[in-house]
């Protein structure tokens, strides 16, 4: 089925919708099934609601860390290259993602980096 066109409460088309769903109407699609040859209308709601707090701690999967690898330990330096690991020469440490870090369990050997650290890495990459 391919959506032709989504919309939000209020809008034309959604009155019945809303009328019977109330707040909990988040929007309407209409889906067009071409093998059926059949117009769906679909309503998303919400059924449940609860409260949630963001992990703070909780490190994305797909975030840059820099690695320490001392310079003798070239079969490390060769694993981190393969699993996509770049060399930083300003950090002298390798840059890899935190998915990649756990994998090869190097959580130990991570850098802190301050906030001037940042800066200037973000200055760095933002013109490449």
């Amino acid at each position: 089925m391919k959506i032709k066109r989504t919309l939000l409460p209020n809008q034309p088309g959604t009155k019945a919708l809303i009328e019977r769903f109330g707040k909990d109407l988040i929007c309407v699609r209409y889906r067009y099934d071409k093998e059926r040859n059949k117009k769906v209308t679909t309503a998303e709601i919400i059924i449940d609601e609860t409260e949630w707090k963001r992990n703070e701690k909780k490190i994305p999967s797909n975030k840059i860390m820099f690695v320490a690898v001392s310079y003798g330990e070239r079969d490390l330096a060769d694993l981190v290259k393969s699993a996509g690991g770049k060399w930083n020469r300003g950090k002298k440490a390798w840059e890899l993602t935190y998915k990649e870090v756990k994998k090869l369990r190097l959580e130990d050997r991570l850098i802190e980096m301050g906030k001037d650290e940042k800066k200037e890495l973000n200055e760095y990459f933002s013109y490449k």
